[in-house]
């Protein structure tokens, strides 16, 4: 199963709770993604006429076409139920909460899914706190595998 990870998020962002989702992919870019061609940097989603949109998430055109290309940057169509979106779009709603991808993922029946987070943004104080406990626990693991060898 290949695995994406969105690691700004985690940086930016508190995550509050998650979904998973299906993704409208062309026949290039599950290709690209396949070869590890993906890029989270600013991407979020966004709930449009009910339906939910994935913006700004650069898959790399695929080298070994030419002509049926996919634009990267273009803007994706998400697969939820209608209950599902409703659920999200309130949570959203509340004040200082985004969609936001944590992981781009192909499972074990070949296709790809997106894991949508709520998530609020984090301010500078938290992610200085979050830096020093990163700090912290790797310092602590580094002491640990010291004394047991």
């Amino acid at each position: 199963m290949l695995v994406f990870k969105n690691k700004k998020a985690e940086h930016d962002y508190f995550f509050l709770s998650e979904i998973e989702s299906g993704i409208v992919l062309k026949g290039t870019e599950i290709k690209s993604i396949r070869l590890g061609k993906v890029n989270f940097k600013d991407s979020y989603a966004k709930i449009i006429n009910d339906e939910v949109w994935l913006f700004n998430l650069h898959i790399s055109p695929y080298e070994k076409t030419t002509y049926f290309n996919h634009e990267p940057t273009r803007k994706r169509k998400l697969l939820l139920q209608k209950r599902e979106i409703k659920r999200l779009k309130n949570k959203v709603e509340q004040e200082g909460m985004t969609l936001i991808p944590k992981t781009i993922y192909i499972n074990e029946k070949a296709k790809c899914k997106v894991l949508l987070t709520v998530a609020k943004g984090k301010k500078l104080y938290d992610k200085r706190e979050t830096i020093y406990e990163k700090d912290m626990k790797r310092e602590y693991d580094r002491k640990n595998k010291n004394l047991v060898k």
